[in-house]
């Protein structure tokens, strides 16, 4: 007797993929093709093929897709926004390369006015979680501002390039390229250094600290996190000090708890919240340090290595809505999902804080990898009434393989 041909891997891990986006069982979907459970299992097993014209498409009619589906790209494409949030960053990553102060740069610059209305307008993108949009600014932006550095504005030129590249860190961490978001961390604190001012020294610290940790370097970015405590506690009479010193604090607790110091992590969480009693909700530089940002955190940091349960409690008193900008609150809908998902049971929850997610930022969520990590999970312990429509369909969105 012949051997059955071997089964293309990509073909049946395309069928199950779609089956389980459907929450189906082996045996509904195979009911639907008119084609036994066992044959079914098998395909998807890789026991048999299912890459004939015939067999295909009566599976591709069973799953509501069509035969392409199944024998070429398993998923729609991202959609136009995150799509061009990513081809952005070749773009943004030659534009840090370029703006070196120790070089000379070349050409004319608008007013120093309309490029700080520009900084303004790439913040607010960002704070949106508009990724693409900022992406698209900040390149010429940038060098508009390298040329302004050697001007006779020099120190408001150096104060809106920290601004400007603490942005483009931030977008290309969030993009997922922390060694590109390193990049413009170190250009923000080359224009920090220039500038002379401890509150900008403070503020880039906390960039290269988020970039170290987003690289796996969490020693390197705990160290400079506790250096720039150091630093800037003998500076807080100055605008801005306090708030920054907070997020300081906060930074230096997530480098903790990725090394696995979780009761480190609570002791610098601990300050961080002593700090924002005193400073209340502010949106000082944009970093939005108070106390529901010292929450947000804390549910970040627990819900990896610590208590999923501690997350959701946290999550019950706190009001995302207390800062008012996608880029914090994005945070506090993605880890409460993450959370419900790790205690199992809560799953419709789960989707629910997931769109939620999406809805607010969809930029970011359809490009995180620990979301899609979250819904592949859910994805594979789904039924009908646990995921629905709605997780699959943010399933496709995201191309969660």
């Amino acid at each position: 007797m012949t051997s059955r041909r071997g089964a293309d891997p990509e073909v049946r891990e395309r069928i199950r993929t779609r089956r389980l986006l459907r929450g189906w069982s082996v045996r509904y979907a195979a009911s639907r093709a008119g084609i036994s459970h066992a044959t079914w299992s098998r395909i998807e097993r890789g026991l048999q093929a299912a890459d004939n014209r015939f067999m295909l498409a009566t599976i591709a009619g069973a799953l509501e897709c069509a035969p392409a589906d199944l024998a070429g790209a398993d998923v729609p494409a991202p959609d136009r926004a995150t799509a061009a949030a990513r081809a952005g960053v070749l773009g943004l990553r030659r534009a840090l390369v370029d703006i070196d102060l120790t070089e000379s740069p070349d050409g004319s610059a608008p007013p120093l006015a309309d490029l700080a209305r520009s900084v303004a307008l790439a913040d607010a993108l960002h704070q949106a979680c508009d990724y693409a949009g900022a992406a698209r600014l900040l390149p010429g932006l940038l060098r508009d501002l390298h040329i302004e550095t050697a001007g006779p504005d020099h120190r408001e030129a150096l104060r809106l390039l920290c601004d400007a590249t603490s942005i483009a860190s931030s977008v290309l961490r969030s993009l997922g390229h922390p060694a590109d978001a390193w990049l413009g961390a170190e250009r923000c604190r080359d224009a920090a250094d220039a500038s002379g001012d401890p509150v900008l020294r403070g503020t880039a610290a906390y960039a290269l600290a988020r970039a170290a940790v987003a690289c796996g370097s969490h020693q390197r970015g705990q160290t400079i996190a506790e250096r720039a405590v150091d630093d800037l506690g003998r500076h807080l009479s100055r605008p801005g000090g306090p708030e920054v010193l907070g997020s300081l604090h906060l930074v230096a607790a997530l480098a903790s708890r990725c090394r696995q110091r979780l009761d480190d992590s609570r002791d610098w969480l601990t300050e961080a919240a002593a700090l924002a009693r005193r400073t209340g909700e502010t949106d000082t530089l944009s970093m939005f340090f108070g106390p529901t940002n010292v929450d947000i955190w804390r549910m970040s940091i627990e819900v990896d290595d610590g208590d999923p349960g501690r997350v959701v409690e946290i999550a019950r008193r706190t009001d995302p809505a207390a800062i008012p900008v996608g880029v914090r609150q994005v945070f506090y809908y993605a880890d409460t999902a993450r959370a419900l998902a790790r205690i199992g049971g809560r799953d419709r929850e789960a989707v629910r804080f997931l769109l939620t997610a999406e809805r607010v930022a969809p930029q970011h969520v359809r490009t995180s990898a620990e979301l899609a990590a979250t819904i592949r999970l859910l994805l594979d312990r789904s039924r009908r009434q646990a995921g629905g429509t709605e997780l699959r369909g943010l399933h496709e969105r995201m191309q969660v393989g």
